[in-house]
C-alpha cells in the first residue's frame, strides 16, 4: 500500500480549545481562516476539508479565496446533491479547478438529518437522497467525460435537455470523489462513482471488516476522526481532561435530540459506540467521550506521538489509505501532527517496506 494521506478539517470557527463547548457559528474571521490555510499549505497538509452545514459559512465563496492564497494545498469540497442542479454544480467545480490548477476534490454527502435537510426545502428520505446523489454523480461524470457534447438525461430526480458546458475540468480531468456514509447505499455510490469511501472511526478490527468489500471492488477507504497527540501519554491525557472539562450540557442535549431525529447510520453508529463504551475508551488510544458534544467525527485518537503514529499504521493494516483529521484547537493540533507525528508515520512506513511480507501486519496485531 502507498503512503497514508492526511487531510485536515478547515477551521472557520473561533479556534476554541474546549471540545465540549458550542462553536461560535455567528462570526466568520476570514483573515484568521486565510492565515490558518496558509500554514496548512506550508506544513504539507494534503487537503483541507471544506464542510457544508447550516451552522457554517458556505464553503463555495470561501474556497475560491483560499485557492488564491495557497500554492500546493488541495481542497475537499463537501456538498449535498439537491442544493444545486448537477449542471450548475459541475460548472462551479470546473471553474474552481481552473482557478487552482486542479486542486479541488469532492466529498459528496447525502445529509445526516431530515430536520436539517428541511431547512433547505429538501424532504427526501434517506435512501432516496442517496439515489438522487447517484444520479447527480452520474451526470457530473458525463460532463467530465465530454463537456461540450449535448446530452439528455431522464432520471427519477433530474431531467436535462441538451445539457452542455463550455468549460470542462482543468486539463480534461475530473476531481477525486469521496463518498461518505455507513449505509449499504453509501458504499455502493462510493464504489460506482467515487474514488474513496469515507466513514467515521471505529477500532481497527471493525474497520477492516467494513473495508474489505469496498477494497475488493477497487475503491479506497478513509476515516474521519479527531487526534490529540502529545510528547507523552500522560501529557495527552492531562490535555484531554482539560479540553473536555466544563461541558455545555444544553448543547449536549441539543446534539442528542439532533441525532435522535436524524437518519444517518454513520452518526448513530458513533453514538452507539460511545454509549457502549460508557463515553470512555474503545481501545487504549481511541476515546469516545466527546462524541456526545461534537458528533460522529469526534472519536479521538489520543496518546503520545509514538502511540498515535503506531495506531495510524494499525488502521493502514486494516485497509485505510487516508484520513481527514481535526483537533482542538484546530491550528495547534494540526501543527503538532504534521511536525511531530507525521515524521514518525513515515519512518514506520519505510520500516514496513524493508520488512518481509506479512511481518508488518503481524507486528500490528501483537
Amino acid at each position: 500500500m502507498s503512503e497514508l494521506r492526511f487531510h485536515w478539517g478547515s477551521a472557520l470557527d473561533d479556534g476554541q480549545e474546549k471540545t465540549a463547548q458550542k462553536y461560535a457559528s455567528d462570526v466568520l474571521d476570514l483573515d484568521g481562516a486565510i492565515d490558518f490555510t496558509r500554514e496548512a499549505d506550508e506544513l504539507g497538509v494534503d487537503s483541507l476539508l471544506m464542510a457544508q452545514s447550516f451552522d457554517l459559512p458556505d464553503p463555495l465563496p470561501i474556497i475560491g479565496t483560499f485557492m488564491r492564497e495557497t500554492q500546493r494545498l488541495k481542497f475537499i469540497l463537501a456538498y449535498r446533491p439537491g442544493l444545486l442542479s448537477p449542471t450548475l454544480f459541475t460548472q462551479v467545480v470546473n471553474t474552481l479547478s481552473w482557478m487552482s490548477g486542479g486542486r479541488i476534490s469532492l466529498n459528496m454527502i447525502a445529509g445526516i438529518s431530515p430536520a436539517e435537510q428541511a431547512y433547505y426545502g429538501d424532504f427526501l428520505p434517506h435512501d432516496d437522497r442517496y439515489a438522487r446523489a447517484a444520479e447527480f454523480l452520474e451526470i457530473a461524470h458525463r460532463f467530465w467525460r465530454d463537456p461540450a457534447t449535448p446530452f439528455d438525461y431522464e432520471g427519477a430526480h433530474y431531467q436535462l435537455k441538451q445539457a452542455q458546458l463550455g468549460l470542462g475540468y482543468h486539463e480534461g480531468g475530473r476531481p477525486e470523489i469521496y463518498v461518505s456514509g455507513a449505509s449499504a447505499v453509501a458504499q455502493a455510490n462510493a464504489v460506482r462513482y467515487g474514488d474513496c469511501w469515507f466513514r467515521y472511526a471505529d477500532v481497527p478490527a471493525a474497520i477492516a471488516k467494513s473495508a474489505e468489500p469496498v477494497l475488493a471492488q477497487g475503491c479506497r477507504v478513509g476515516l474521519r476522526m479527531q487526534v490529540l497527540a502529545r510528547e507523552t501519554r500522560e501529557e495527552a491525557l492531562a490535555d484531554l481532561a482539560a479540553v473536555v472539562a466544563g461541558g455545555d450540557e444544553k448543547h449536549r442535549e441539543w446534539v442528542a435530540e439532533f441525532v435522535e431525529q436524524g437518519d444517518s447510520q454513520a452518526v448513530k453508529n458513533s453514538f452507539r459506540l460511545a454509549e457502549e463504551a460508557g463515553h470512555g475508551w474503545l481501545d487504549p488510544v481511541l476515546y469516545s467521550g466527546v462524541v456526545a458534544y461534537r458528533g460522529g467525527p469526534a472519536l479521538c485518537l489520543t496518546g503520545s506521538y509514538e502511540e498515535v503514529a503506531e495506531a495510524l499504521l494499525a488502521y493502514k493494516a486494516a485497509g485505510v489509505g487516508e484520513f481527514i483529521l481535526s483537533g482542538w484547537p484546530a491550528r495547534d493540533e494540526m501543527r503538532r501532527f504534521f511536525t511531530r507525528v507525521l515524521p514518525l508515520v513515515r519512518a514506520l512506513e519505510q520500516r514496513e517496506q524493508r520488512e518481509p511480507t506479512g511481518a508488518a501486519s503481524e507486528r500490528q496485531t501483537v
